[in-house]
């Protein structure tokens, strides 16, 4: 008799850059950064079926066969996309004689390539996925190194979703890495966990693609005529004083996309006019831009005028 299907469906969180700072090349040929990732409601759904089986040979897991549905029809299903290749890092790293099926399908909210972790977070969902399905018991230690291998933003978003999505959230409520802000450093794998901040935000992403390669490969060259104070902000989050985190908003890549996309300036501009100017930024290397709101009715009224402009503008909050 075969083994039934068994299933788990995840909320990916996006995430946004309270702060960020580029510190220069390292020998591995990234960029030192230092920066706060704060994660925010706004989420896709991952929904992650496994059927055990003899599957191909020759795959990942050597008899494992995986595949990809998304309501984004230009997404790629393939090994392109982050979370077909966390299916086949887990399965190498911890299942390798696991056979049988992988299906991955994923609901998008979270606009593409906008800097905020949308592919990042789909893929932790996978790794997540699969450590409950496959009963791999592993801690959020271990499922953040198979995530740093796949991309600086997973470990963050691994750990995010082990402290907000509730069929994750008892399950790692005494593991000291759930959190749902932390400081980040080297390329941006090296996490520590912080107190996060409680602000509702409205988000616009103006109808650009932002390559992150290219504008990390602009910032050496980059005029940057103000940096964060990364640890300062860390500290006022700590002790929650949030009302003075404003100072540190500042993220050094706007030095590089702000200049090559009019349209993100604009954006940020119409952001500013709505909210408090020194509380909008960019997110990540963009195109966008999140605006601090002091409450949901707020939020809601600027995200309808920003969709005048951008029709990706949302309203939503922090997690915490």
């Amino acid at each position: 008799m075969k083994e039934q299907e068994k299933k788990i469906r995840l909320n990916a969180f996006a995430k946004v850059n309270l702060c960020l700072d580029v510190k220069g090349l390292m020998e591995n040929g990234f960029h030192e950064v230092h920066m706060i990732l704060q994660q925010i409601g706004l989420c896709d759904e991952v929904l992650v079926r496994w059927r055990p089986g003899a599957g191909p040979s020759g795959e990942a897991g050597g008899g494992l066969r995986i595949s990809i549905g998304t309501n984004r029809p230009y997404l790629p299903t393939d090994r392109r996309n982050l979370a077909f290749r966390a299916a086949e890092v887990m399965a190498q790293r911890y299942a390798p004689d696991m056979q049988g099926s992988v299906r991955i399908d994923i609901l998008k909210r979270i606009p593409v390539a906008a800097g905020l972790a949308g592919g990042s977070s789909n893929c932790a969902a996978v790794i997540h996925a699969l450590n409950c399905l496959w009963d791999l018991g592993l801690g959020l230690k271990e499922l953040c190194e198979a995530g740093s291998v796949l991309g600086s933003d997973v470990p963050f978003c691994v750990m995010g979703q082990a402290a907000a999505d509730p069929v994750l959230k008892e399950r790692f409520k005494e593991d000291p890495l759930a959190c749902h802000c932390a400081v980040a450093s080297g390329r941006g794998t090296d996490l520590q966990p912080i107190r996060g901040l409680e602000s509702d935000m409205v988000l616009s992403k103006p109808p650009v693609s932002v390559s992150t390669a290219e504008v990390y490969r602009g910032i050496d060259e980059a005029e940057i005529p103000q940096r964060p104070d990364v640890d300062a902000m860390a500290a006022d989050l700590e002790a929650g004083r949030t009302g003075g985190i404003e100072k540190n908003m500042v993220n050094v890549l706007e030095n590089v996309t702000l200049k090559k996309y009019p349209i993100i300036v604009y954006t940020k501009d119409k952001m500013q006019s709505m909210c408090k100017p020194e509380q909008v930024l960019m997110s990540g290397s963009g195109p966008t831009v999140f605006g601090l709101c002091g409450s949901r009715g707020e939020a809601k009224k600027i995200c309808e005028s920003m969709r005048e402009m951008n029709r990706e503008s949302f309203w939503t909050r922090t997690t915490y």
